[in-house]
């Protein structure tokens, strides 16, 4: 990679880059690859997007430096920010006045991941900070994945509303967890009362930042029609710029924009019904994300005598999931099948929990390159697995279009 880089370097006018012209190739080739695995295969397209990011990291593609930094960092960001204000804005807060066991199963089914992560780790003898880094991190499933597999398949059901929200809730759980440990990591002193300083700090500049924007947009939407392009383009660059000013205050960039997401949905409780033109950039800005995801684990230094570890984490994580969720099923209004279907589609983990490892990694100076060693392939295992797994698990319940599961047709 790095000779044709020189080869072609001379033939490209400044104006564009050989990084343009690069990265603007691999999306193409994703897109596509997406397309012919979903049609033919009758897998995901998550699974193509993933297979040619992970090609382009082993064949060297630079660009992405780790910790996430610079234009990729903030991309992830807005990712990982619109995905979460999106599923964010499904949630109804009255609903959990009528049902508050889906509460009570959403922390169980993280409480439990983390637990049972954290132990098996130790078990593994890994140091006792990169265990609790990497279960906080193995708390949050993947929105994005769960998102695309759900609008692929145009999957609707208990099983599939169930999934978005514990994930949703997970994705909260995690975020402020992390932010919380990222503040600690640098002090002697790890006991569990000083974690309420960074995170009271992280959620109040994420709820006001998430205020704001919910602001801005149910003002737009008293003059300005839904189903408008114009509103989406002032939805998509509001959301842009929560996530560039979140963090720097101190904030979560996509914590911001989920709790955004359910102000602006009690405010505007109605149905949403965005253009297409706004499922078409989402869309971009996901798939974005999944390569990032697979040609940053792939470039990183893979250690063999690490893979018996990942393998732990990864079947730890998987019976927690639906342990939990199975444990806090009783009057929370699934069957058990329901339940047992609805933990395996938590399986999946992509840029978020990419985001979560990037912070790890870049506040632990000693520990940042085991953290990543660890995470970074059990969440490439479970971007393609996990989406697999979702995609069945949908099909199983009977929520999803027989013709996009078998045929493509959406593809």
């Amino acid at each position: 990679m790095t000779d044709l880089t020189a080869t072609w370097a001379a033939w490209l006018t400044p104006s564009a880059g050989l990084p343009t012209v690069q990265w603007s190739l691999l999306l193409a080739l994703a897109a596509a690859a997406g397309h012919l695995v979903h049609r033919y295969m009758a897998l995901p397209k998550i699974v193509g997007y993933s297979a040619i990011g992970a090609m382009a990291g082993l064949a060297g593609f630079s660009g992405v430096a780790w910790p996430l930094q610079g234009p990729v960092l903030f991309f992830v960001e807005l990712c990982v920010s619109i995905v979460l204000f999106e599923t964010g804005g499904r949630i109804a807060l009255r609903w959990f006045r009528h049902n508050p066991m889906v509460l009570l199963q959403s922390v169980l089914e993280a409480a439990l991941t983390y637990a049972a992560v954290y132990a098996a780790l130790r078990w593994f003898e890994v140091r006792p900070s990169v265990a609790d880094a990497l279960a906080l991190v193995a708390m949050a499933s993947s929105p994005a994945v769960l998102s695309r597999v759900v609008a692929d398949v145009r999957a609707a059901g208990p099983v599939t509303e169930r999934a978005l929200v514990l994930t949703t809730l997970g994705a909260f759980y995690a975020i402020a967890l992390v932010a919380a440990r990222v503040g600690m990591l640098q002090r002697e002193d790890t006991h569990w009362l000083q974690l309420l300083q960074p995170v009271g700090v992280v959620l109040g500049v994420s709820v006001l930042a998430g205020a704001g924007i919910a602001v801005v947009l149910r003002l737009a939407l008293r003059f300005m029609n839904p189903a408008s392009e114009n509103t989406s383009i002032l939805l998509l660059a509001t959301i842009a710029a929560g996530t560039a000013l979140a963090s720097p205050l101190g904030g979560s960039a996509p914590l911001s924009a989920l709790l955004a997401g359910l102000l602006l949905k009690q405010f505007h409780p109605r149905p949403w019904s965005w253009p297409r033109q706004f499922g078409t950039a989402a869309s971009l800005l996901v798939m974005l994300g999944f390569v990032v995801v697979a040609l940053v684990a792939a470039q990183q230094p893979w250690d063999p005598m690490l893979s018996t570890t990942v393998l732990a984490l990864l079947g730890a994580r998987g019976v927690a999931k639906v342990g939990g969720v199975l444990l806090g099923n009783p009057g929370s209004g699934t069957s058990w099948r329901q339940a047992l279907l609805t933990g395996v589609a938590l399986s999946p983990m992509a840029s978020l929990g990419l985001l979560l490892v990037s912070q790890l990694s870049a506040a632990a100076i000693f520990t940042g390159p085991q953290i990543a060693a660890i995470g970074l392939p059990a969440i490439l295992v479970l971007e393609g697995v996990g989406a697999i797994f979702a995609t069945y698990v949908l099909h199983r319940a009977r929520e999803s279009s027989e013709g996009t599961v078998t045929g493509g047709i959406h593809a």
